[in-house]
């Protein structure tokens, strides 16, 4: 059995927050372990915005608290009439993440049957422990730089390995096309993205902001890696122009990496289709249809060359 980050933090903070309530003799100081435990999240930036969700929406509860129960009284009645105003005001205010904390207080004044100063303090006081813990130990987010090197590399590699593909494809010595690699691609990216997400919110780092770029540049490639699956699968004649091609994907899979300049195969494609102009008019239409495939070919591996030039740009 595996016991995550998050499940540690929070068997940590609860506990520790009831020992700092009870020592400071609170009453319910239990519920300090409560509001702990809602507190701990993945990140830290979804952890202060909880805090500010919590505090805000346990203050304006016993503002609530104290008019309805002290004026109308102490029933289930005005529970329901508490909670028809105050959860819409949440709404509009955007607290209403923090409705759970809210009701721990508001149920604290309703068995008590009284809304005091002194409940008032004492409350006040379970809350911010109980949020405090909490914050103290979502200062730690283990670094998730490891993982992502680990995908950006293995993304890589299928990348490498779908271009030599294309180049076997294209000169007749592979048959197939690896789809399988390049929902490979698709999944990691998924994975990586939901990472880089987590990461940024948890650093605010520029580390972090070049990851989100490197990978957001790979997904827009992943596009038109489709597109020229699409566009070699029809392909059965091998040309002289497919053969030039290949060789072009096979320098590509070569300088996959992004720290590659992008130019160099840039200025590449530009003299190869000028060479393709050049070159004699098909014969059969088979063979039109066939160029035409492969010019439109050289456009999309100049569209995964132009992205990835201007993201290396960019950083």
């Amino acid at each position: 059995m595996k016991i995550g980050y998050r499940t540690l933090k929070t068997a940590l903070a609860a506990p520790i927050a009831v020992f700092i309530a009870q020592l400071l003799q609170l009453e319910h100081y239990g519920s300090a372990g409560i509001i702990a435990v809602l507190c701990i999240q993945p990140t830290r930036k979804q952890s202060f915005l909880t805090a500010w969700h919590r505090i805000a929406a346990g203050l304006l509860s016993i503002v609530f608290a104290y008019f309805i129960f002290e004026f109308i009284g102490y029933s289930p009645f005005t529970i329901a009439l508490l909670l028809i105003l105050f959860i819409p005001i949440t709404n509009l205010l955007k607290i209403a993440p923090g409705i759970v904390t809210s009701l721990v207080i508001l149920f604290h004044f309703y068995g008590d049957r009284m809304v005091s100063w002194e409940l008032i303090i004492n409350e006040v006081a379970i809350m911010l422990i109980g949020i405090g813990s909490a914050l103290i130990f979502n200062l730690y987010m283990p670094s998730l730089d490891a993982k992502l090197t680990k995908i950006k590399s293995e993304i890589e590699r299928l990348y490498q390995a779908s271009f030599r593909n294309f180049a076997a494809y294209l000169r007749g010595e592979e048959s197939t096309l690896p789809y399988q690699m390049v929902n490979a691609i698709s999944e990691h990216l998924e994975e990586a993205n939901q990472l880089v997400r987590r990461n940024i919110e948890n650093t605010f780092s520029r580390n972090a902001q070049r990851q989100q770029a490197y990978f957001s540049m790979r997904g827009v490639q992943l596009e038109t890696l489709n597109r020229m699956v699409d566009m070699i699968k029809p392909l059965e004649v091998s040309l002289d122009q497919s053969r030039r091609i290949a060789s072009l994907f096979e320098d590509l899979a070569d300088a996959i990496y992004p720290d590659n300049a992008a130019q160099y195969y840039i200025d590449q494609i530009a003299q190869l289709r000028e060479t393709f102009e050049h070159d004699p008019l098909p014969l059969t239409r088979q063979e039109f249809e066939i160029r035409a495939r492969l010019f439109h070919i050289l456009f999309e591996i100049e569209h995964y060359l132009i992205i990835k030039n201007q993201t290396v740009t960019e950083f």
